[in-house]
């Protein structure tokens, strides 16, 4: 990690606790999430993006041009981890120059993708693609490519409606992986959305993961209910008990295989470890167990140019829309509304194991932070 970094994130955390208090502006986030499409292939039991443009087809149309995107990246300025979201990312055609553009206005310091690897060719080329768009703009950075399983064989199909789903998460793998080995930067990674329809299936998943996909990073996080997925009131989440005895099984996993891992992944892996055991609290006692940063160390943009402070409060608790204000991103992020909805969230009344938000709360927490250098120490001397 860059030092500069290191000091830059270490003065943005005492901006974001004197802000979360309300005594401050908050300076600019330190992630953005950005879903560049609602449209996607899948079918999946835990989420019902892909029904909105069969309901609604004019959304499509909706969706930020890329000159939109373009201005929006330049009036925000410099953010550290830059996460693409979906929908499905790679049905996109212009991801690469989105990423692109983001390397030239946000330079961040890590870049995210998630993917269901339904079309293993074009997530190949269109990586390809990015990883060169990074080399013109001379930002070599960490590129993460996460492909989804659900399950082994079948009942990865099953999950996430859509025949064969599986062989061509397996073939995306393997096309990334062959791409890494020229690319250094490019980390490829597995992440399963742990639910009611697989949890019983995890030793078998983590397994396949480890041991046949040879992938170093394995992420998971639990299904939840959030507007952004119009999946309000699906039964969809296992109960904190079973959820808690998962995430000491991801903990025990992580360790015994964390030897001959990379020494960026065994970082990663030491903030998602401390992450597990706060998801795991936040199931059980249905509170904040770390203040909640939302809205000020993390911000979240749809792809019609609307600010949330994450994706579960999403559509509920809107901070503003970027069109509305000529694309100046400031405008909103320290608009009236948008210090409404940071009020609602400080005053406790919501809860949730969202992963990304939950590393920046961590970052936010002294105690929390301790607890990752010192499991970092501790696979680094593995």
């Amino acid at each position: 990690m860059n030092i500069g970094y290191v000091f830059e994130l270490l003065s943005k955390v005492i901006n974001y606790r004197l802000a979360r208090k309300g005594w401050i502006k908050p300076a600019n986030p330190v992630t953005l999430t950005f879903s560049v499409t609602n449209m996607c292939q899948s079918r999946c039991k835990t989420c019902k993006i892909w029904k909105l443009y069969i309901e609604q087809p004019q959304k499509q149309k909706e969706e930020l041009s890329i000159d939109e995107i373009e201005l929006i990246f330049k009036h925000m300025g410099h953010i550290y981890f830059f996460n693409i979201s979906g929908g499905e990312p790679y049905l996109r055609e212009d991801l690469p120059q989105i990423v692109q553009l983001a390397c030239r206005y946000l330079t961040p310091g890590i870049i995210h993708i998630p993917t269901n690897g339904l079309t293993p060719k074009r997530i190949e080329q269109y990586t390809l693609k990015i990883l060169q768009l990074m080399e013109k703009e001379n930002w070599y950075v960490p590129l993460t490519v996460k492909p989804s399983l659900d399950g082994v064989g079948k009942k990865h199909d099953v999950i996430r409606g859509v025949d064969g789903n599986f062989d061509r998460v397996v073939e995306t793998t393997e096309r990334l992986n062959k791409l890494s080995q020229k690319y250094h930067n490019l980390y490829v990674e597995i992440g399963t959305v742990i639910s009611k329809f697989n949890m019983d299936d995890i030793d078998k998943i983590t397994n396949f993961v480890h041991n046949t996909l040879k992938i170093e990073s394995y992420r998971n996080e639990v299904a939840e209910q959030r507007t952004e997925f119009f999946n309000i009131g699906d039964p969809i989440t296992p109960d904190a008990q079973e959820y808690a005895r998962l995430m000491n099984y991801f903990m025990q996993k992580i360790k015994e295989n964390i030897k001959n891992k990379k020494l960026f992944t065994k970082l990663s892996e030491a903030l998602r470890s401390v992450y597990y055991e706060y998801a795991a609290q936040i199931m059980q006692e249905k509170r904040q167990t770390l203040p909640c940063y939302a809205g000020i160390s993390n911000v979240h943009l749809t792809p019609y140019g609307d600010l949330w402070p994450c994706c579960v409060l999403g559509y509920d608790k809107p901070m503003g829309n970027l069109r509305e204000v000529d694309y100046d991103f400031k405008k909103v992020w320290h608009s009236k509304q948008a210090n409404k909805v940071r009020r609602y969230i400080r005053e406790g009344n919501c809860a949730c194991p969202l992963a990304n938000q939950a590393y920046s709360n961590i970052l936010c927490s002294a105690v929390a932070t301790f607890k990752v250098i010192n499991r970092a120490i501790d696979f680094i001397l593995t």
